[in-house]
Parts: structure tokens; C-alpha cells; sequence
């Protein structure tokens, strides 16, 4: 008996559980660099290393997708990652507090608390992503991802402005009480998004699953078959490359406000919230076509990431000749354009890792996921450093802030093109395997 498809507010539900993730990942990544910066005074490279170790174990994400596949239950998987997760960050706060009077013990229980930090997003946001792509139909996965994404945004928002405003004025101890309050908050809001969503289990039975559990080769078994899948490792090398273009960006917009166009550091940060307010209409723009096209077309995901990947590599083309155009390129409408096709991209993508996610070997679903999830995860900790990286190298040797941008913002824009070509390869390869429109392939793409 097949579990009947999430309803709009178990979607929403789900939803809350981006919103905690959200929430605790903003408060260590933002709150506590800042703080370990310029209240601590320690350098800048400390939180730098903490947050690449949070992205660098998310590579057990295939592992973590695998367990779940094992017992045939996420829930466990998402509350017991989000209580790591919570753990981690309460765990952080008291390392940073710690570093003021013993800066050598901070450190090594920072490390501690972010490698749980990292494996917690791991296995709560894989799991999570592949609940959703089980149990939400075709027609509603563009507008689910959107709401999820809006909602994780909401818990970043949510949580900088309260906790901020709490942390004044600031002491090791109020950071501490903070850090315990939104962590307890986080878990509390999984608990209560998960009760009783899943519902029962399909012919997996408690004996079955814990003999499977106890043979740690078969992890290994199930990532060479999903590697092994063309869409699958398609898809993995899509989200890498993708994501390494769309993070890349992030660190240099500003600078290149600034240095280039003039911009006051108050300026550069209304441009920044001019690309939100794009990325958040691209969105529902997604939401949008893909409703509209609701499970006619198993490619409709790909044919709008597609769109969106190439759109983005106009908009950088744009930033790129804006640069040498000066100021009266109309900076702010290629921003906001720049947001408008990564919002579009973004929402595609994570449609199409929710309609593919089914697709191959049976009960593999959390490999899978996992695979595209550490894709993702390890390209958007690589794209920040490339980015400025490649700015200084370019700037080295070109001899010219405005050539040393418009070279990486040209770069980034190929990198765009090259991930639409595969995203439309993922389209053709769908299209040629499912025959028909709207249903459902006899290989195990479920939808839902």
C-alpha cells in the first residue's frame, strides 16, 4: 500500500524544519565568526577553517542517506540529525566563549562542535529533501522546494534578528544563553514538524533492517551503484559545477561595487538585498512554470534549470561589460536580473534532485540524495575561496580591478554554461527513457 502524497500544511511542516536548520547554522556560521573577529580579536582564518570543516563533513552525506535506506524510516534520521546539529551549536557557543580566557581549549572543542554541526545538517537535510521527494507529487515539487528554501531563509532572518538583538549588550554568557535557547527551539519545532508524518514503513521488517545495519560493505555496494547510474552521476557533476558558480559570486559582488562602481559599504549592502529580493522573485517564478506544468513533462524541472543556468551566465556576461562601462551601467538591474536566474536555478535544481531521486536502483534514495547533497555541499565551501582567489590572481596579473572582475565574473558565467548543458542532457536522457507524459517509469521513478 503506497503512503498517500503530503497535503500543503505536512509540506509546510516539513518546511519548519529547514526554518531550525536555518536557524542554527546562521547563529555559528555569522554570529559566532563575528564574534571570535572582532570581540575575541583572533583571526579571521579560525572561522574560516571551522566552516570549511563544516562543509568538508558533509561528505558522509551519501553515508548518512544510506542509513536512512537501511531501516526505511527518515524521521529518526532528520530528528536525531537536527539534535547533533543542536548539540553542535550549543557546543560552539560555549567553545567561543571559552577561547576568551583559554583560547587553546576553545579551539579544540570548536573543532569538536562543528564536525557535529556538519554531520547534523548532513543527515537532517538529506533525509529531509528525500521525505519530501517521496511523499510530494510531480505537480507540487517546484512550489515544495520553494517553500522549504523561503522557510530556511526565514529561519537565517528570524534568528540574525532576534539573536542579535539578545546579544546586547554582548558577554560570553548571554552568548552561551542565546546559543541554548534557539538549539532547544530548533529540536522542539523537528519534534513537533515530524510527529507522525511518515507514517508506517513498506515491506521492511525490524529484523531485516538490523541485519542490513550491522554490514558496513553495503554502504560501499550502494554508492558504486548509484555512481554507476548515468542520471545520477550526471546530476552529481551538474550540482558541482553549478554551485561552484553560484557561490563564487558571493564574496566578490561587494568588493567589486565598491573598487569599481563607488559604492559605500551602506550601498554595497542594499545591492545585496536587491539580489534577495531577485533570488526570492526567481523563486516563484519556478514555483510558478513548474506548477504550471505540473507532471506533464518529468523534464520540466530540467528544461527550467536549464533556463536558469543560462540566464545567470547572461547576467554575469552583463556585470562583466558593466565594469569597463562605468558608471552609468544600470548596476543595480543586473544585480537583481543576476538574483532573478539564480532564484529560477536554485528551486529547478532542487526539483530536480526531488523528481530524480526515485529513479534507479531501488532503495537507494538516500544515497542518492547524499551524493548530490556532499556534490553541494563541498563546491559551495570551494566557490568562496575560488571566487576571491581568482580575483586576486586576476587582479595580479591583468593589473586592473575592472579587467581582474570582469575575467571571473566571465569565468563563473562559462561555468553557468557548462552546467546547462548537463542539466539539458539530464532533460534528454529523461525524455528518452520515459515514454508518454506523466507517468510513471517502470525502472522506480515514483512520484511520491
Amino acid at each position: 500500500m503506497t503512503a498517500r502524497p503530503l497535503g500543503w500544511i505536512e509540506i509546510a511542516r516539513l518546511g519548519l524544519v529547514q526554518t531550525a536548520l536555518g536557524a542554527v547554522v546562521v547563529l555559528t556560521t555569522s554570529t559566532l565568526n563575528r564574534v571570535m573577529v572582532v570581540e575575541l580579536a583572533l583571526p579571521a582564518v579560525l572561522p574560516g577553517l571551522l566552516v570549511a570543516l563544516h562543509y568538508g563533513l558533509q561528505l558522509l552525506r551519501p553515508r548518512l542517506g544510506h542509513g536512512s535506506d537501511v531501516g526505511g524510516r527518515r524521521t529518526p534520521w532528520i530528528v536525531g540529525g537536527m539534535a547533533t546539529l543542536a548539540l553542535g551549536g550549543l557546543g560552539a557557543a560555549v567553545a567561543t566563549a571559552w577561547m576568551a580566557t583559554n583560547p587553546a581549549a576553545g579551539i579544540v572543542l570548536a573543532i569538536a562542535a562543528f564536525g557535529l554541526i556538519g554531520i547534523g545538517v548532513g543527515a537532517s537535510g538529506t533525509n529531509l529533501l528525500v521525505l519530501l521527494a517521496k511523499r510530494v507529487d510531480a505537480g507540487r515539487r517546484a512550489a515544495a522546494a520553494t517553500l522549504v528554501w523561503v522557510m530556511m531563509m526565514a529561519g537565517f532572518v528570524i534568528t540574525a534578528s532576534v539573536a542579535g538583538h539578545l546579544l546586547d549588550p554582548f558577554s560570553p554568557i548571554r552568548l552561551v544563553t542565546v546559543a541554548a535557547a534557539v538549539a532547544g527551539v530548533a529540536l522542539a519545532v523537528t519534534l513537533l514538524a515530524v510527529w507522525n508524518i511518515e507514517g508506517p514503513v513498506e515491506g521492511t521488517s525490524p529484523g531485516a533492517a538490523a541485519a542490513a545495519a550491522t554490514a558496513p560493505p553495503a554502504f560501499f555496494l550502494a554508492l558504486r551503484q548509484v555512481w554507476g547510474e548515468p542520471q545520477a552521476r550526471r546530476l552529481a557533476i551538474f550540482v558541482f559545477v553549478s554551485m561552484l558558480a553560484y557561490s563564487a559570486q558571493e564574496l566578490i559582488l561587494d568588493p567589486f561595487a565598491g573598487i569599481v562602481f563607488g559604492y559605500s559599504p551602506g550601498q554595497s549592502t542594499k545591492l545585496s538585498g536587491v539580489q534577495h529580493a531577485g533570488v526570492l522573485l526567481g523563486m516563484l517564478m519556478a514555483a510558478l512554470a513548474g506548477s504550471a506544468m505540473g507532471g506533464r513533462r518529468l523534464g520540466s524541472m530540467r528544461a527550467l534549470t536549464t533556463a536558469g543556468c543560462l540566464a545567470s551566465a547572461l547576467a554575469l556576461c552583463g556585470l562583466a561589460m558593466g565594469g569597463f562601462v562605468g558608471p552609468t551601467w544600470p548596476l543595480r538591474q543586473s544585480v537583481f536580473c543576476l538574483g532573478v536566474a539564480n532564484g529560477v536555478y536554485a528551486v529547478a535544481a532542487i526539483g530536480s534532485m526531488m523528481g530524480l531521486v526515485g529513479s534507479g536502483t531501488e532503495r537507494r534514495e538516500g544515497v542518492r540524495m547524499g551524493l548530490w547533497g556532499a556534490a553541494q555541499a563541498v563546491a559551495f565551501g570551494l566557490g568562496g575561496l575560488a571566487g576571491t582567489l581568482s580575483s586576486d590572481l586576476a587582479r595580479y596579473f591583468l593589473g586592473s580591478p575592472t579587467s581582474a572582475y570582469a575575467a571571473v565574473f566571465t569565468g563563473e558565467a562559462f561555468l553557468f554554461v557548462v552546467a546547462g548543458g548537463l542539466a539539458a542532457r539530464l532533460s534528454t536522457a529523461d525524455q528518452a527513457e520515459v515514454p508518454g507524459a506523466g507517468g510513471r517509469h517502470a525502472a522506480g521513478l515514483r512520484q511520491g
